[in-house]
C-alpha cells in the first residue's frame, strides 16, 4: 500500500485571464501530499474525504474562476467548486514534479487527486487512477532536473489553456444551465489528441464512447435537476 505524509501549503487560485492581462490571484489552503515517510496510511479511494476534511468549509467560500479565453458575446458560466479545487490541486502537482507549466496530464492529476466529482469517480471505476496516471507521466514526460524549482503558479501550456476553453465551449454549446464542471474539463483534455493528457487517458484505455459516456451523465444531470 503507497504511504503518503500531508501537510498543507497555502497556494493561488488565478482568476479569468483575459488577453494578455496579468490575473489576480486568492489564496486557498490545499493539501500537499509526500510521497515519503510513513507518518500516515491511506488508500487512494479515500483520498477525497481526507482533503475535504482537511479543507473543512474553507472550500466553500472561494469565489474564483479558471483562466479561459474571452468569449465576445457570451456570459460564461461559473466554474463548480470541484472544478476549481481540482484546477489547484494539478497546479499544485505539477510544481511537485517540477515541470516549469501546468499541462493537460495535470489537470487530469488534480481532477483524480481532487477525487469527489463525478467524473473522477467514472475514471477510477474505468481503472483510471492518480497513481497509474502520474507514473504515465512520469514514463512520457520524465523527471525534472532536482535542482529546478517550478513557479509558485505554473502558467498552463498552450494545449492546457485549449483544454479549458473547450471545457467552457462545450457548457455553452449545451444550453443547459448549472456550473463547468470537471467532466468538462475530461472532454476538454481529450480533445487535446497531442496532448500528454489524452495519450495518457487513452494509454489507460479511455476512449470516444467513454467521452460520450461522460457527456451524457452531465446532460442527464442537468435534466434532473431542472424537473
Amino acid at each position: 500500500m503507497a504511504t503518503r505524509t500531508f501537510s498543507f501549503l497555502p497556494i493561488s487560485l488565478p482568476n479569468s485571464q483575459i488577453g494578455t492581462q496579468k490575473p489576480h490571484h486568492s489564496s486557498l489552503l490545499l493539501p500537499l501530499s509526500s510521497f515519503h515517510g510513513n507518518k500516515l496510511q491511506i488508500r487512494e479511494s479515500n483520498l477525497s474525504n481526507v482533503v475535504l476534511k482537511c479543507h473543512g468549509s474553507t472550500v466553500t467560500t472561494v469565489i474564483s474562476s479558471l483562466p479561459t479565453k474571452k468569449h465576445a458575446s457570451e456570459k460564461i458560466p461559473k466554474w463548480s467548486a470541484r472544478a476549481i479545487r481540482s484546477f489547484g490541486l494539478g497546479e499544485l502537482e505539477a510544481r511537485k514534479l517540477k515541470y516549469p507549466n501546468t499541462g493537460t496530464e495535470a489537470l487530469l492529476m488534480g481532477i483524480l487527486i481532487e477525487g469527489t466529482s463525478p467524473a473522477a469517480k467514472f475514471l477510477r471505476a474505468n481503472g483510471i487512477t492518480f497513481f497509474k496516471v502520474r507514473d504515465e507521466i512520469i514514463d512520457l514526460l520524465g523527471k525534472s532536473d532536482m535542482y529546478f524549482f517550478s513557479p509558485e503558479h505554473p502558467p498552463l501550456t498552450e494545449q492546457a489553456q485549449r483544454a479549458l476553453d473547450r471545457a467552457v465551449d462545450e457548457k455553452l454549446k449545451s444550453g443547459d444551465g448549472g456550473e463547468i464542471s470537471t467532466g468538462h474539463i475530461i472532454l476538454g483534455i481529450w480533445s487535446e489528441v497531442e496532448s500528454a493528457g489524452h495519450r495518457i487517458l487513452e494509454t489507460l484505455g479511455f476512449n470516444d464512447e467513454k467521452a460520450k459516456e461522460i457527456a451524457n451523465s452531465m446532460n442527464e444531470d442537468v435534466v434532473l435537476s431542472s424537473k
